[in-house]
């Protein structure tokens, strides 16, 4: 029996059909929530590869790109846990004027 080769990780990420229905419906912009979950979820786990180990022994090249494709898993995570304004100046106005205390 002839074993199969195994993936390179340079190689693209496997997907389903479910995973590629989901991509093409957020990029039309009319995912379901389901969708819109799955497309995401691939894109963060298999597309970027964000949790695997990106370390290859002997490998700088393999390293450096998977670090490429973990950078962008990273920053999809960050956008979507970060609370939305926290650097800019939009922010709501406080809700009470601040005054100077008199001296």
């Amino acid at each position: 029996m002839v074993k199969p080769k195994p993936r390179e990780r340079w190689h693209p990420p496997l997907y389903e059909t479910a995973d590629h229905r989901a991509i093409q419906a957020i990029a039309q912009g009319n995912a379901s929530e389901t969708e819109q979950k799955r497309g995401l979820d691939w894109i963060i786990n298999s597309a970027a590869a964000t949790y695997d180990e990106p370390f290859r022994p002997g490998e700088v090249d393999a390293t450096n790109y998977i670090l490429g494709r973990r950078s962008v898993g990273l920053a999809i995570v960050k956008m979507v846990n970060l609370k939305v304004g926290i650097f800019t100046k939009d922010k709501p106005p406080d809700k009470k004027p601040k005054t100077k205390r008199p001296r």
